[in-house]
């Protein structure tokens, strides 16, 4: 078991983020777990990379002198997987809002679908989702989304190095995406529809890998409390 000073001098921690858990939760959970644990009253404990309540997954989280290193795991590439159901669209990009629109899907076939993954492989302008946490003039995206105010969001260069569809079936697509810092799978899955002549919407999504971090050697939230209080 870990002791107080290793916490202090640095650890990464791999976590396996539940659904509907935001990744500031996951933080203050296993910062006050390990406050409580040691009886330190301060303690520096950090998240490489948000991911969204909607999604599972791979969590990078730094405690003490590692926190300096935080940067350095956000820029690595990314492995998610997920789910892209097609034929209607959702203001959120994925099932966090209602549909709000929906389109004829006949004319999908899967040679289509793969066809159209060639345009959002390599370096791609992308915009990101309005209900997100970026800011803009000091206020959140999804701020001004919730109070219905249209505000100008500019697109940004990502690099998407592979796109590959793992199934098919009816009006959902699974696939498999590696891709550099600051992509939004939920704008892809958005894009991906309208590239489709239809519409798309982000329904599952699973973090797989951070650089070489894998979440097969991730814990649960659950399993880390455990070993703590073992």
């Amino acid at each position: 078991m870990l002791t107080e000073e290793d916490y202090k001098s640095g650890q990464v921690l791999l976590i396996d983020k539940p659904l509907n858990w935001t990744s500031f939760q996951v933080v203050n959970k296993l910062r006050w777990k390990i406050r409580q644990t040691y009886n330190i009253k301060k303690i520096k404990v950090g998240h490489a990379g948000t991911l969204d309540p909607l999604a599972t997954g791979l969590l990078i989280i730094c405690t003490g002198k590692m926190t300096k290193q935080i940067d350095t795991f956000q820029g690595q590439i990314k492995e998610y997987t997920g789910t892209i159901v097609l034929g209607s669209t959702t203001p959120s990009y994925d099932l966090e809002s209602e549909i709000n629109e929906t389109f004829p899907i006949d004319h999908i076939t899967k040679d289509l679908v793969e066809e159209t993954t060639k345009q959002f492989t390599g370096e791609i302008d992308q915009f990101p989702p309005i209900f997100s946490a970026l800011k803009k003039d000091g206020k959140r995206l999804y701020e001004y989304a919730r109070a219905g105010e249209e505000v100008e969001i500019p697109s940004r260069k990502i690099t998407i190095e592979t796109f590959e569809i793992t199934r098919f079936e009816n009006n959902e697509v699974d696939f498999r995406v590696i891709c550099s810092k600051g992509t939004y799978i939920r704008s892809l899955a958005h894009d991906f529809g309208k590239a489709l002549h239809s519409g798309g919407h982000l329904s599952v999504l699973r973090r797989t890998k951070i650089g070489d971090y894998n979440v097969d050697n991730a814990v649960s939230i659950e399993a880390f409390i455990e070993e703590l209080d073992s």
